[in-house]
């Protein structure tokens, strides 16, 4: 049975394990004026446009956007999807229920095109985006799952981290010919993957479903095993799945596995024998633009895909931070920083990773980035609010963190899941620090909201010392951004200036410019950034420091006491 096939029977039989949290909504350009209702349900009536669509696929939700030349939201639909914490500090995902939701939310969206007088013809690609390092497995034979899938911020982990760590000592790496061992050995792990050794990272989370489940172990041995981030287990699915479906993912997102080297685009062998992977469960890495397939079932049959990239770097595209120097972050369940380093890959010293940010087309030269990569930013706000019931919705955090003017000497160090970017200690853990009798639930909802921007400024700090650029101006998207007082505390304590765009769909705005820019619709082409003159051009919010140098100052150095005590919480063994 096809997957749109197993999504029908679900949804009308009842049985759709997924909710709708969001209802449609259309922003559509002012030129695109909606026929009158009479007329839209009338098939032969609706008009016939050009849109690009854009599956964007994050750790809570699942949305499909439809976008015009300009960027304007045409239609879309979102849908959240569950959650499973089985065991303190894991999280997992069902590979299947994420594409029920996509397959509804594609649906729907071309319904309410249709609504608005559109054909769904009009859609003539689509790009996908997705949480990057989620781990999927399944099955070659049947298509299935063979296990749930390992969300990016698991960190259950912790040991097979401290057993590599011990391996590189011991064993070492290939690299360039000779075996690396010791510091040696983590600095060639580092050139050949830009990333270090940690949770994060899917070779890791690969290596744990190999070690502890049987599903997983047994088709790895037999040759059925299927690995891929969430863009591949997609565009697997969406193109037919076991009849016909194609294995593979993009630069960007196979560049945050510990398995592709960086210079090359290519998986390693020596990274594969290192963590004891067969290349047979690999997909093929394609670039960031080009057709990879069609839709093979549903409304938007026989539809190019055409653009992949993981979230951060279509973000990136889609504030059109394309030039060496540019940069942006993105606060959602996480935050991420991303600084363009042109065509040169950057070697951090100081805690940030080396990654592709995207590759335009199969002979484009990859362009790279320096990343910061914060584990927990709007999810501190969601154990708020759904672990420590202090607020109904998240939006609340804002108008009871606003009751107090500062924090009262609270700290909230938010290793939740451990410690990423600049300081990379899986062992770290979270810590409310400073709590007196005059404690009230206002001063932690601020320490939440002031714990983002401590972690951003440590980033930036970092940046600062690799790129030796001292960025003034920060541009920001992500849906924790549309709170005004977590945009004022970031300024604040950043002591720089915020610049909020009015449009902050940038991640699925990201992907649809890579479709697009691949089949040359509307002109565009990533590699021409002047192409995209008329994309995303609405104003922006600035905020700018208020705060005085001198209690700025005093607050960091707080802020890095905090985090010296909540680091080596969590104990590791090795396990062989």
């Amino acid at each position: 049975m096809s997957g749109f096939s197993t999504w029908l029977k679900r949804a009308t039989s009842g049985h759709s394990r997924t909710q709708s949290k969001t209802d449609s909504k259309t922003a559509p350009s002012a030129i695109l004026k909606s026929p009158t209702k009479e007329s839209a349900t009338t098939p032969a009536m609706l008009r016939h446009g050009e849109f690009v669509g854009s599956l964007d696929c994050g750790t809570t939700s699942t949305r499909f956007m439809i976008f015009d030349r300009y960027a304007n939201v045409v239609a879309q639909h979102q849908i959240e999807f569950p959650q499973y914490y089985p065991q303190p500090s894991w999280h997992e995902h069902d590979a299947e229920e994420i594409m029920e939701t996509c397959n509804s939310c594609i649906e729907e969206a071309c319904v309410e095109l249709e609504k608005l007088g559109w054909t769904k013809e009009s859609v003539k690609a689509i790009g996908i985006t997705n949480q990057r390092e989620t781990t999927v497995a399944w099955s070659r034979k049947t298509g299935k799952p063979v296990s749930r899938a390992i969300v990016w911020d698991d960190s259950r982990t912790r040991n097979n981290v401290t057993h590599f760590t011990n391996q590189l000592n011991s064993v070492g790496l290939e690299f360039e010919g000779e075996v690396k061992r010791g510091e040696e050995g983590v600095q060639a792990l580092k050139k050949l993957t830009g990333l270090p050794l940690s949770t994060y990272f899917s070779a890791i989370k690969l290596r744990w479903m190999l070690d502890h489940w049987e599903t997983v172990r047994k088709a790895h041995d037999e040759d059925d095993l299927l690995f891929g981030t969430v863009e591949s287990w997609i565009v697997y699915c969406l193109t037919g799945g076991v009849n016909g479906g194609i294995h593979v993912s993009d630069v960007t997102n196979a560049s945050r596995t510990l398995l592709m080297n960086l210079s090359k685009l290519q998986w390693d062998p020596a990274l594969l024998k290192f963590f004891g992977i067969k290349p047979s469960v690999l997909p093929k890495i394609v670039s960031s633009s080009e057709v990879y397939g069609d839709i093979a079932y549903g409304s938007l049959k026989g539809v190019k895909i055409a653009g992949l990239a993981g979230d951060q770097q279509a973000a990136l595209i889609g504030n059109k931070c394309l030039n060496q120097g540019e940069a942006k972050c993105t606060y959602g369940t996480g935050a991420f920083l991303l600084f363009c380093t042109g065509g040169d890959i950057v070697q951090s010293q100081h805690g940030l990773l080396s990654t592709v940010a995207y590759q335009d087309g199969p002979n484009g030269k990859p362009v790279y980035a320096l990343e910061g990569s914060i584990g927990v930013a709007g999810s501190a706000i969601k154990w708020l609010r759904d672990s420590m019931y202090m607020v109904a919705t998240a939006a609340d955090v804002n108008t009871l963190a606003a009751k107090v003017p500062n924090t009262g000497g609270v700290y909230f160090v938010t290793a939740l899941g451990g410690l990423l970017a600049p300081y990379w200690d899986p062992s770290a853990s979270g810590l409310l620090i400073g709590l007196s009798s005059y404690t009230t639930p206002a001063h932690i909802a601020r320490a939440t909201l002031e714990a983002n921007a401590f972690m951003t400024r440590a980033v930036l700090e970092s940046m600062k010392l690799d790129s030796k650029v001292d960025l003034k101006h920060l541009k920001v998207d992500g849906g924790m951004t549309n709170g005004d007082m977590v945009m004022s505390i970031l300024a604040d304590l950043g002591g720089f200036t915020v610049i909020r765009p009015e449009m902050r769909e940038s991640t699925a705005l990201g992907s649809a410019l890579l479709a697009g820019s691949a089949i040359g619709l509307f002109n565009w082409n990533i590699a021409k950034p002047e192409t995209l003159a008329d994309v995303n051009t609405a104003g922006d919010n600035r905020f700018t420091p208020q705060m005085s140098d001198e209690q700025r100052e005093k607050a960091w150095k707080g802020w890095q006491r905090a985090v010296e005590r909540a680091r080596g919480w969590q104990e590791s063994v090795d396990e062989e």
